[in-house]
């Protein structure tokens, strides 16, 4: 089993998204962390307010996609699903 990292950028297009960001990521976050085979999970926003950068760590494939799975199906993966994301995956 190898780990997976995911690193990038959540894009807003404009304040609205970047509101909704704000308002819905902490418990996202709360979430996340808590999930089987979460290692490291770290979402901030950039020097620009409408861009966010976006670290994961998964133990494996695995609870990755379990992750990704609880995430589309959540409060946090409605209200966001239209902003842009540019993601990196390793370990898949």
């Amino acid at each position: 089993m190898s780990n997976v990292f995911l690193s990038g950028q959540l894009v807003c297009g404009n304040q609205n998204e970047a509101v909704l960001v704000a308002e819905f990521l902490p418990v996202h976050i709360e979430l996340t962390r808590t999930e089987q085979g979460c290692l490291f999970f770290e979402v901030v926003v950039t020097e620009n307010p409408l861009i966010w950068q976006v670290d994961e760590k998964f133990q494996d494939a695995e609870s990755f996609r379990a992750h990704q799975l609880r995430v589309a199906e959540s409060e946090w993966g409605r209200v966001t699903a239209n902003i842009d994301r540019h993601y990196e995956i390793k370990g898949i």
